[in-house]
């Protein structure tokens, strides 16, 4: 299935069955630390105040982190909004993590260096990895970031 959005035809995020399955073999290696920049994201529920895990990729420049949304705003988007914070795990590490959304023009140069690294997400965006950081900057309202700080 595709976006309406000229240019790139772009993939629509569905979790189907096969997606959890995959999720869940995924999470194992996640948790052991065997995939780079991968972690067990945690969120607490908006509506029913649990805590809801799945694997996120991280992009890192130095001492700071940003969280990609690269499905747009699924589930763990709209709890890390309402909550403000988010939980990373891997290995035995486990840290508390404040979150904020970034502008458009902030989250371009993270979703530019998210693109190179995830390939298997490429699909959910238009700009292609080798693009200008203006078209990340155009993307943005549909891939939220957030910018995590330690807790």
């Amino acid at each position: 299935m595709t976006d309406s959005t000229p240019g790139r035809p772009v993939r629509r995020f569905r979790r189907s069955r096969g997606r959890r399955i995959g999720d869940a073999v995924f999470g194992v290696f996640v948790r052991a630390g065997v995939v780079p920049w991968t972690y067990m994201l945690t969120t607490v529920g908006r509506k029913s105040g649990r805590p809801l895990t799945h694997p996120a990729t991280v992009v890192r420049d130095g001492e700071k982190l940003w969280l990609v949304a690269p499905y747009g705003a699924v589930s763990w988007v709209h709890n890390a909004r309402a909550a403000g914070r988010v939980t990373l795990s891997r290995r035995r590490e486990r840290r508390d993590y404040a979150v904020r959304e970034l502008a458009a023009a902030e989250a371009g140069p993270v979703l530019k260096r998210y693109v190179a690294v995830a390939s298997a997400t490429r699909p959910y965006f238009a700009a292609h990895k080798d693009a200008p950081v203006e078209d990340f900057v155009a993307e943005a309202g549909r891939h939220p970031v957030f910018e995590l700080t330690a807790s």
